[in-house]
């Protein structure tokens, strides 16, 4: 069988919602103060975004359209990727030397602070993919998939800018992040299975 575009799009779309799925039940998991497999879910989303990484570059190389969104897609897929990464391989080490050595706090406190920087990086440029999408959608998906997107962008890109989320405890970088990305795999989805969508793969 011939791998198209459309395919391509499809298998990145079902990688986006798989890992969006992730995220929520990571985040639920943690709000129920449930002990969450950290190894499992940051293992799991570190493989997905990899792929994604590679089906979105050999789109970006065929498209005629949204290079844009496919580029950002690459970047923050591999942005994840190194955040998953320093949360699975540097979290416990330098939080164990916190408890173990006096005045070493900071530094683990500055390595969990670096991780948000990149994930927050990672979900605004996701969002600048699903405005981009969405912009090209039109209609009430389209209309949708942009506010979301922009409230994503922004409140993500405000977060780095401000080095914290700047909305305090209320997590509206994190969750319209996660939103966005939910978002934009649906729309992949709905590209492959729509053949007037799928313009946009042209």
């Amino acid at each position: 069988m011939e791998v198209t575009t459309h395919h391509t799009a499809q298998a990145a779309g079902i990688l986006l919602v798989a890992s969006a799925a992730t995220q929520i039940i990571y985040t639920a998991l943690y709000v129920t103060e449930t002990d969450v497999p950290r190894q499992m879910l940051w293992g799991l989303e570190s493989v997905l975004f990899t792929l994604i990484a590679a089906l979105a570059g050999a789109l970006l190389g065929q498209v005629k359209r949204y290079h844009l969104a496919w580029s950002a897609i690459i970047a923050a897929s591999l942005l994840n990727v190194v955040q998953v990464s320093v949360g699975l391989t540097m979290f416990n080490p330098f939080f164990e030397s916190a408890g173990n050595v006096e005045g070493f706090s900071p530094a683990a406190n500055a390595v969990v602070e670096f991780s948000f920087m990149i994930y927050n990086s990672a979900k605004a440029l996701l969002a600048v993919a699903l405005v981009v999408f969405s912009l090209g959608a039109g209609g009430v998906y389209g209309k949708i998939g942009a506010s979301v997107g922009a409230v994503a962008m922004l409140s993500n890109l405000l977060s780095m800018a401000a080095g914290t989320d700047i909305f305090g405890e209320l997590p509206v970088a994190g969750s319209s992040g996660v939103a966005a990305t939910l978002l934009l795999g649906v729309h992949l989805l709905r590209v492959a299975e729509d053949a007037d969508a799928r313009q946009g793969l042209s």
